[in-house]
Formats: structure tokens, sequence, C-alpha cells
């Protein structure tokens, strides 16, 4: 299998362009590689080394420098270390877990031994050589490696992550944890892939989770692809947290059939620039989409939200509610874009974004995006970024508490709006304890 070069020449001062390292080591690695996954793979090299990495240049990127987190030197592929505890960072949750360390699946960690007939919740490389016909149907066809670098980073050079599978007409009553732990002490590159496939009238939740063992610099550049077939609904909470110094690009990316219900929940509370990428192609009528989201950045944190429902079909709804908070020399960013096509009449779709800046030297741009080609829809946005309001502070203070108290307790009910609106207990409170603790209340 040839793999290809970015065509670019070497600038005189002989830097290697990021992406013609990724390329280099996927040709180490490539030998024997063949067959539908090889394939895949060397398509996902061709669209990388024709497209390289975006810089700030681009549009949708002209706020965030990945650059600086793609020059370093990283480690791939670290062993697992074997341990066989439960890793679970979330009490009383009662749940499905799947664990993975450095994002490959560790089963001895992993606690799946009642999932209901049919339902498959298992390591990605081995469910390619396991179930080859369900994978290779939906693997890359959801994530598009040509539309997005990362993407194609991640199927390039990616060894494992999860294949969640729930057959028609099944309804998980227990919610599914997949758990990513790294403990790389070491720059390293971490690429876990989840595969989501529900099929028609089948109901499940997953809860993300990212626990850091170490202060470590890692970069984590992860995919979610979801599939949500008819009369199906899916909900999935990713908590985004750990050690200050970890970096991130996550993508998710969802289609919809008729009638289906998809909703995410994104809490991202650590990381020095992280970035989410969520594409949502409802491609069907009847179908619902709710997309909530909170940031809580600090120090010289970098958050960046990018969002897109693209409306391909009439009679839908979508709703997105993204909230931020701000502080130091902390930068945040939300553009979400709606896309209403021709054909998508009667589509009911509301965007807004909330962010609190609390510092002067704290930044938030926010872009809400409506772009429309029907003339029957009802679609609005609105974006607000402001301070505290004093009058508030003043009146809390009048009632006896200190400044320190009223602030925090004005930021924890802020902050709450998108938190309560977590359907699982033990999720939400775990959430709402994290919130609390980082806003001092």
């Amino acid at each position: 299998m040839r793999i290809p070069s970015s065509g670019r020449r070497p600038a005189a001062s002989t830097k290697v362009r990021p992406e013609d390292r990724f390329l280099a080591a996927f040709a180490k690695r490539s030998t024997g590689t063949n067959g539908w996954l090889g394939d895949l793979r060397a398509e996902a090299a061709e669209c990388l080394a024709a497209h390289g990495f975006p810089t700030r240049r681009s549009e949708a990127w002209k706020y965030t420098n990945i650059g600086s987190v793609l020059r370093r030197e990283f480690s791939f592929d670290l062993p697992n270390t074997g341990d066989s505890a439960n890793w679970s960072d979330i009490a009383q949750l009662d749940a499905h877990e799947a664990a993975f360390e450095n994002g490959r699946y560790l089963p001895s960690a992993s606690q799946l031994s009642d999932l209901p007939p049919g339902v498959l919740v298992m390591g990605l490389a081995d469910a390619a050589e396991s179930h080859t016909w369900l994978v290779r149907l939906h693997l890359g066809q959801v994530a598009d490696a040509k539309r997005c670098s990362f993407v194609a980073l991640n199927t390039l050079l990616g060894r494992d992550g999860a294949l969640v599978f729930v057959p028609r007409g099944t309804q998980l009553e227990k919610p599914i944890h997949l758990i990513q732990r790294i403990t790389a002490s070491r720059d390293t590159l971490v690429q876990p892939r989840i595969l989501v496939v529900a099929e028609e009238n089948a109901r499940v939740t997953l809860v993300q989770s990212t626990v850091a063992a170490d202060a470590t610099s890692s970069f984590t550049n992860s995919v979610t692809e979801v599939f949500v077939g008819r009369n199906a609904y899916v909900a999935r909470v990713d908590i985004q947290a750990g050690s200050p110094d970890r970096n991130e690009v996550s993508s998710l990316d969802v289609t919809q059939q008729t009638g289906s219900t998809f909703s995410n929940h994104s809490f991202t509370l650590g990381g020095a620039i992280v970035r989410n990428n969520i594409n949502v192609l409802a491609d069907a009528e009847q179908c619902e989409t709710y997309l909530n989201g909170l940031f809580l950045a600090d120090g010289s944190t970098h958050v960046d939200n990018h969002t897109l429902v693209d409306h391909a079909q009439p009679n839908c709804f979508s709703s997105e509610f993204y909230k931020g908070i701000l502080n130091d020399r902390a930068t945040g960013v939300f553009n979400g874009k709606v896309l209403v096509r021709q054909d998508a009449q009667q589509i009911n779709a509301y965007q807004s974004n909330k962010s609190i800046v609390l510092s002067d030297t704290a930044r938030m741009f926010s872009k809400p995006e409506l772009e429309i080609y029907a003339d029957d829809v009802k679609c609005s946005h609105g974006a607000t970024t402001g301070e505290l309001d004093k009058e508030a502070v003043f009146y809390l203070r009048t009632r006896g508490l200190t400044e320190k108290q009223a602030r925090a307790l004005m930021l924890v009910s802020f902050a709450r709006e998108v938190v309560d609106r977590l359907a699982i207990e033990p999720v939400r409170d775990l959430v709402d304890s994290m919130v609390t603790e980082r806003l001092g209340a």
C-alpha cells in the first residue's frame, strides 16, 4: 500500500510539518495492513496529506491555535497496566462499565456481565475482527475523514476504542459508562474511537468520563460516531476533567433517522486547550436534537465549542443551550450553526449561548449562526456575554452573605441551569459537586 506524502516541500528551516510526522508514523506501522480497514486508513492518509491540519487562517479555527500542541513529539501505543480495579468515578451509579486505558479497551477493569441479550459493548479492535460486518457497515460512515483532519488522524493512527451496539427494540434500563483513564507520564497521543449503533426503537444512555491519573501533557484526539435508528433514543453525557495540562480535540458526529431523538450534554471542566466539534445530521423527518453544554475556564485554559445541526429533512426540532464561565486569562469560543436546507420545511430550531466573564483579561468569542434556505421555519438564536450583576451581588450581601459567598452562589445558580438538565441523578450530583468545588461555593 502506498502511503502519500503531503506533497509540500519542507521549509528552509527543515522544520517538519505535523501532518508529515503523523504520516511517517503511519507508514512505519502499516506493513501488512490490507482489506477494508486498510483501505479506510489509506483514504484518511490521502485526506490528511491533501488538506493538512487547520491553522488560524481558517475561519473555523481563527481563535484556536492547535499548532502548538501538534508540534510536540508524541509517544504512541503505550501498553496497558493491566489494572483490574474498579475505576468508576461516579458514586452510586448503577451502570454497565467499560474501561479504557490510554485509548485501549481493558476487559479486566470492565463490568459488562449483565448486558441484555444482543447488546454489544466491547473493544473496537476486537469488534473489527469478531463483528466485521457491523463495524465495516458503520465505521467512518458518520464521522467523515474528508471533512475533518482530526477525524482523519484518528482513523489513521487510532488502534482501539469501543463498539456499542443496541439491537432493534432493546431499551437499556441502566446507562453504559465508558471510563477513559490516562496513565501516561509523558507526551502521549491518545486516540479512542467510539462507534455507537442504536437500531430501530432502541434506547440507550451513554456516560463518557475521563480520569487523568497523573499530571500529563497528553493529547487526546477522540472521535465518537453515533447512528440513531428509526424511533430510537440516544442520550450522551461527556465529562471532560482531569489535568490542567491535558489537551483534547473531541469530535462527535451523529446521524438520525425518522422519529429519532438524540441529546448530548457536554461538560468541560479541565484541560489546557480543548476543542469540541459536534456535527448532527437530522436526515429524516420527526427528528429531535438537544445539545447542552457548560464549560469552566480559568488560568490560561482555552475552550472552543463548535456545533452544527444540519436539518436535511422537514418537520424536525433542535435546541442548543451552552453556558460558560471564564476567569483569569482564559479564552472561550462558541460557534453554533443551524443549517436548514431548502426542502426542510416546518423546522423549529433554537440556539442560546450565555457567558460570564469574571476578569478583565478573560475573553469570550461567540458566533451563533443560522443558515436557512426554507421559508416555513421557526428559528432563533441569541448570545450574551457579561459580568455578574452587581446589584444582585449587593442584594445577597444585604442578606448576610460575604461578597465571595454571594458571587459563588450566583455562579453556581448560573451553571445549574445546564447541570439540572441531566436526567441521571448520580451523574448530576457528580457534575454539580465538581462545578460547585471549582466555583468556590
